[in-house]
């Protein structure tokens, strides 16, 4: 008997569901969608709103909250991916416990681009252990990427997303009236992401993008074309993530342009936004995919020729071979030792790579060097 061990297991499911609700005119005090969860009577908002969204609308939020009768803490957060560190997420959580809320009435408002709401969400799944959070993004990168998932994350340690969790928000409000705002090459990092999704799993919204790509990044994507750019990217990427929101299958489409890009952003944080590095990693793996013959010549040019047509530039001089192979060898130890690198095998499918060798980075981007010398050679005086 003496062999014989009490053993327990325990076993809970949590459900997940959150909405995502487009909600123009966000601060127009007649629209309750910022309040629609969480105390009303009494109530208090912890809000983090991004500082250059404040020169905007901050006098608009604080009037909206003092017509609603909230008691709103508004801190000021410098986005930037320089700002995605420990010392950034503790400098918001002695904010928000100077400013107790009720654990799970008073939801956490985070409001303004991937960064930030990487960071905030973060905050609300280790405050007490977790409590609610509302996310609005005010980027096109939040607007149809980072904010329509549950992942929160800080860099770590010279790793991009090292320290983080799954923290579902309760709700997702979008308002595209934000992007009126945002300078150009913002808008264009956030078409990278729309961009890859195009490539890897959705043909027709590839099409979209070479018939309206360019004038809806001249709009702001205010235009009706731009507006189904923008539901069909999102509605691509819930697909993807909505089965798999804890990522347990860790070969993922929308992995695709973040095999190599990660260590591109660590290296060169002060010089890229995510949507560059990720476009750089789509050249590469692009270029790879066709060498291995899963591309045709012509989906090959189709995908360079749109990059050229919305305006996407190529830092090309950042592309070092060690550095894409050291970052591909730390995707491995992510995705659980494999590879498990997302390749386009036609436009708007993929197949899934273990075996891409150090040489067919470094050829890939010889072959980038000399596409972009070839295509961007002043023409011959005739």
């Amino acid at each position: 008997m003496s062999g014989n061990r009490a053993r327990w297991r325990i076993t809970y499911h949590r459900r997940i569901a959150y909405d995502i609700v487009e909600a123009p005119q966000l601060f127009d005090p007649q629209n309750r969608a910022l309040l629609s969860v969480g105390r009303l009577e009494r109530g208090r908002r912890f809000v983090v709103l991004d500082r250059n969204v404040a020169r905007h609308c901050a006098d608009d939020l604080q009037s909206y909250f003092a017509h609603h009768g909230i008691d709103a803490k508004i801190v000021r957060f410098a986005g930037g991916e320089q700002r995605k560190r420990v010392d950034a997420y503790l400098e918001i959580l002695r904010e928000l416990d100077d400013f107790p809320i009720q654990r799970r009435d008073e939801p956490i408002i985070a409001i303004g681009g991937g960064v930030l709401t990487d960071v905030v969400g973060f905050v609300a799944s280790s405050y007490r252990r977790g409590v609610p959070h509302i996310k609005v993004p005010t980027t096109l990168m939040g607007y149809v990427d980072a904010s329509v998932g549950i992942k929160t994350a800080i860099n770590f340690n010279g790793h991009k997303n090292r320290l983080g969790s799954f923290e579902p928000p309760l709700r997702v409000l979008l308002d595209k009236e934000f992007l009126r705002t945002l300078p150009r090459r913002h808008i264009l990092n956030g078409v990278c992401e729309i961009l890859k999704l195009a490539i890897i799993k959705d043909a027709g919204l590839f099409r979209l993008l070479e018939e309206h790509g360019a004038e809806s990044i001249d709009r702001r994507f205010q235009n009706p074309a731009g507006g189904r750019i923008l539901e069909r990217a999102i509605s691509g990427m819930l697909e993807e993530l909505e089965p798999d929101l804890f990522e347990d299958n860790l070969s993922r489409k929308v992995d695709f342009g973040h095999t190599f890009s990660h260590g591109l952003e660590s290296r060169h944080e002060a010089r890229l936004l995510h949507g560059e590095a990720v476009l750089l990693d789509i050249a590469v793996s692009t270029l790879i995919a066709r060498r291995r013959y899963l591309l045709s010549e012509r989906e090959t040019e189709r995908i360079f020729r749109l990059i050229d047509a919305l305006g996407l530039s190529l830092n090309i001089e950042l592309l070092d071979p060690e550095l894409l192979w050291r970052a591909l060898l730390e995707r491995i130890e992510h995705r659980n030792g494999a590879q498990r690198s997302p390749m386009p095998d036609s436009l708007g499918h993929c197949v899934f790579l273990n075996d891409i060798a150090r040489r067919e980075i470094e050829s890939a981007i010889t072959a980038l060097h000399e596409r972009l010398c070839i295509h961007h050679e002043p023409a011959l005086e005739r």
